[in-house]
């Protein structure tokens, strides 16, 4: 079977396993894990940040940024199909009592005019705004990414206007090594940013946020809060420092993938269209031939796994567990 359901169903490599197996460990909660204290050291420093805070997953990083960024009764902006809003259980207003404005925009990603267009005058009517929140790449958009002239736009926005810049970096890299920016400069440009580790860089567990000092400790007790203090967190730990130091160039791979299954599926007569695909994501929308759940059953029996997004599209999620002999498979199996 070949899964492209989603890069979270990736597994351990061997020699991920093994940096677990050997991993030194302490208790965290104490900050005196070694594995843990390196993961945060090395992530924080490839943004240029003071610090970070391992979590146990990019939920709960983001959730922990939006309640240290905010205070009950602000207002977040947001695309309206963000992750921290929309596949995060109602986190916003479960745990931090913020509202949102939701952006239409495009291919999940908002500009800098519908931003200002949505900040909330100073008036004791409305909700103060305290926070644009980014998602890049953005998942419900098709793995799509923000140029760099629009990131710098949106941070001198929120600079000039006293706003916190929060970056749910679920799948940062995936933008990264497609960018003309690096995580040096995002760094400078963000606030906090979320890094998971358990989707395309491949470790099992876990999400790093990384900010400022003074952030980081607020963070910290906020995670406490939230349940999320860890003890012998080093095994999990080390497949995070492995996944930054091995797998973030090959990523590339999983997009030159991903390009494959777009040029495949463009020939087939289910095919509507295809959403652009700009990195590891690939949003299929049919015809009237199949439904979703109609085409997911059909390429299961045919070896394929796939997800169904509604009721005519569906997504495909590359990843580093597609070997190239799946990859010769592919084109045999979605051509029907």
């Amino acid at each position: 079977m070949i899964d492209f359901r989603s890069d979270t169903f990736t597994k351990p490599t061997p020699e991920m396993l093994d940096a677990m197996f050997r991993a030194e460990v302490g208790d965290d909660v104490f900050e005196e894990d070694p594995t843990v204290n390196e993961l945060e050291h090395l992530a924080a420093s490839m943004f240029g940040k003071e610090a970070a805070l391992f979590c146990s997953s990019g939920t709960q990083t983001n959730q922990v940024a939006i309640n240290v960024h905010t205070r009950p009764g602000d207002d977040i902006i947001c695309d309206q199909f963000a992750h921290i809003h929309y596949y995060e259980g109602g986190g916003i207003a479960a745990n931090s009592g913020a509202t949102v404005s939701l952006l239409a925009g495009t291919n999940g990603l908002i500009s800098t005019k519908q931003i200002e267009a949505a900040i909330k005058v100073d008036n004791v009517h409305f909700p103060r705004t305290s926070l644009v929140a980014l998602e890049n790449t953005s998942n419900k958009g098709g793995g799509s990414i923000y140029s760099k002239s629009d990131l710098v736009e949106i941070h001198k926005l929120c600079k000039s206007r006293g706003l916190a810049y929060h970056l749910d970096g679920a799948r940062v890299f995936n933008a990264i090594v497609e960018s003309d920016y690096t995580a040096q400069d995002l760094g400078s440009w963000f606030d906090s940013i979320s890094i998971c580790l358990s989707k395309g860089l491949g470790a099992p567990v876990g999400s790093v946020l990384v900010g400022s000092k003074e952030f980081i400790h607020q963070a910290r007790r906020v995670r406490k809060r939230f349940g999320g203090g860890m003890r012998q967190a080093g095994y999990l730990a080390a497949a995070g420092v492995y996944a930054l130091k091995n797998n973030v160039d090959r990523l590339k791979v999983d997009h030159r993938n991903a390009h494959q299954i777009e040029s495949i599926l463009l020939k087939q007569s289910y095919t509507d269209h295809v959403s652009p695909v700009e990195s590891n994501i690939v949003i299929l929308h049919l015809n009237q031939r199949f439904t979703g759940e109609q085409f997911v059953k059909a390429l299961e029996e045919r070896g394929i796994k796939v997800l169904s997004l509604s009721d005519q599209s569906v997504r495909f999620v590359t990843h580093l567990d597609i070997t190239v002999e799946m990859m010769n498979k592919v084109e045999e199996k979605l051509s029907f």
